[in-house]
């Protein structure tokens, strides 16, 4: 048996073009799954019961349902309700719902973790319900959950391989259609692998970066308003 991979690297645009809308539908369901996934452990870890419930509701469908089905559902089964979806949309939806449905529960568990006296010393500093979740809660809720919820990411990044049964054009759709062109089944495959390891990996690191920056590091910490910051750390000493 002999293997021709030069025949698979030929179609590089298309391989490319394929890693292109991969990266780019991850780029914009990731930013929108997290926050859903924010609002959600907000709703059930501080909401009021019947937003908790609602929310409990939506995580645990999502949670227990396919992937597919969910795509499905969303392509598929809302023409049927008026609602028609082009394929990118419909795959950003889907991965945007599903990312916020487990973030919800991920990121829940931190914020459960932070110790009451953190909420405690804002109140007392005169900090709003607002001001006390996003300064003083979310940060270290993050960092305690950054690496779950990286690796849900990856997860919902490596889902669009599912969305080319729509036919968006992610890689796996341009791994079928290569495959399809000079029938080297293998070789495209083993393509599509390596690039998706690549890919993840490289998405890891930077996820990893980003969380340290913005989230919970140097620069987020940065970003807190030094007197409220001074006060806490008063308040604890």
């Amino acid at each position: 048996m002999e293997f021709d991979f030069a025949a698979v690297l030929a179609e590089w645009p298309l391989l490319l073009r394929g890693l292109a809308w991969t990266i780019g539908l991850t780029a914009v369901a990731v930013p929108l799954g997290l926050l859903a996934a924010t609002g959600g452990a907000w709703a059930r870890a501080c909401g009021p019961r019947w937003l908790a419930r609602t929310v409990g509701v939506y995580v645990e469908l999502l949670r227990n349902t396919p992937f597919i089905v969910q795509l499905f559902f969303i392509f598929f089964g809302l023409p049927s309700l008026g609602v028609k979806l082009s394929p990118a949309l419909a795959s950003v939806i889907a991965m945007t719902l599903n990312l916020g449905a487990y973030g919800t529960e991920i990121l829940r568990a931190g914020i459960q973790a932070t110790p009451r006296g953190q909420w405690e010393a804002a109140h007392s500093l005169a900090l709003g319900p607002v001001q006390t979740f996003v300064r003083v809660v979310l940060p270290p809720a993050f960092k305690r959950i950054w690496p779950a919820m990286t690796s849900q990411i990856i997860i919902v990044m490596l889902g669009t391989a599912v969305c080319g049964q729509i036919s968006t054009e992610e890689l796996s759709y341009a791994t079928n259609l290569i495959h399809s062109r000079n029938f080297r089944a293998f070789e495209a495959t083993f393509v599509a692998v390596g690039l998706y390891l690549v890919l993840s990996m490289a998405v890891r690191q930077l996820l990893l970066w980003i969380g340290a920056r913005f989230l919970f590091g140097s620069g987020a910490a940065a970003a807190r308003p030094a007197g409220a910051s001074h006060r806490l750390g008063a308040r604890h000493g």
